[in-house]
C-alpha cells in the first residue's frame, strides 16, 4: 500500500511539472523561461534545488556548525528557491527593472526560509488534526530540523541520536521531550521571525499601495501560520 502511495504522489508530482512546463513556454517571454528553467551545469534550476534539498535532508553532518548550515542551504533549496525564482519571474513578466526583480527575489528568499521555519516548529506543537500530518513526523523519518539543532547547544546527547538518524527504541520520544524543554522552539521562532522582518523591509521600501500592503501581510501569515 505505502508503495502504491508512493508510486501516485510521484506521478502526481511529474504531473504537476510537466504542467508547470507547458505553461512557462506558453509565455513566451525568454527571461522568464531562463529564470525558471535556468540552466546551471547542465541542470533545472529550480527543480534541481529541490531535488538537491530533498536529498541534502537525508543527509547529516558531524560537527554542529557544518550542521547547521546544511539545514540552512537545504532549506533554501528546498522551499524558499521555488519562492524567490516565482516572485522574480512575476517582476519580470511585468517588465520591471533588474534591481524590482533582486528585491522580488530576496523577498521571496526570506518569506520561504521563514515558511519552512515555522513548518518544522509546527512539526513539535501543532495537532494531526491541523496539520494533516503526526506530530514528530521528521523526527521519525530520522530528520533533525531547526528546533533539534537549536536543542543541541543544551542537550549535547541529541547530537548522537542525529547521527543514527533517531533510529533506537526511544530515540524520538526523547529527542521530541529534549526539544520541548529546551529554548530549541523559541530559537526557531526568532530565526523565522528574523527573516520576516527582512522581507517586511524590502516590502516597505516599495511604494504604497494595496499590493505592497499585501506583501506584508504574507509577513505575518507566515510566522504566525498554525498549520
Amino acid at each position: 500500500m505505502k508503495n502504491y502511495q508512493f508510486f501516485q504522489v510521484t506521478m502526481t508530482g511529474d504531473y504537476i511539472l510537466a504542467v508547470a512546463s507547458i505553461m512557462i513556454a506558453q509565455l513566451r517571454n525568454d527571461n522568464v523561461t531562463l529564470t525558471l528553467s535556468q540552466v546551471n551545469l547542465g541542470a533545472f534550476q529550480v527543480v534541481t534545488d529541490l531535488v538537491q534539498g530533498e536529498f541534502m535532508q537525508l543527509g547529516s553532518k558531524e560537527t554542529e556548525n557544518e550542521r547547521f548550515a546544511h539545514y540552512l542551504t537545504k532549506t533554501y533549496r528546498k522551499t524558499a528557491s521555488l519562492v524567490a525564482n516565482s516572485l522574480k519571474a512575476v517582476t519580470m513578466l511585468a517588465d520591471a527593472d533588474e534591481q524590482l526583480a533582486e528585491l522580488a527575489f530576496q523577498y521571496g528568499r526570506n518569506i520561504g526560509l521563514a515558511f519552512q521555519l515555522v513548518d518544522d516548529l509546527l512539526d513539535f506543537v501543532s495537532t494531526l488534526s491541523t496539520m494533516g500530518k503526526p506530530t514528530a513526523a521528521d523526527l521519525k523519518l530520522g530528520l533533525a530540523t531547526a528546533p533539534v539543532l537549536f536543542a543541541c547547544e543544551r542537550y549535547p546527547e541529541l547530537n548522537a541520536m542525529i547521527m543514527r538518524r533517531f533510529q533506537e527504541p526511544g530515540d524520538v520520544e526523547k529527542a521530541f521531550d529534549l526539544v520541548h524543554k529546551s529554548q530549541g522552539l523559541d530559537q526557531t521562532k526568532f530565526l523565522a521571525r528574523k527573516h520576516c522582518i527582512e522581507a517586511m523591509k524590502l516590502a516597505q521600501s516599495l511604494a504604497e499601495s494595496p499590493y505592497q500592503k499585501g506583501l506584508q501581510v504574507v509577513c505575518d501569515l507566515v510566522l504566525n501560520r498554525m498549520k
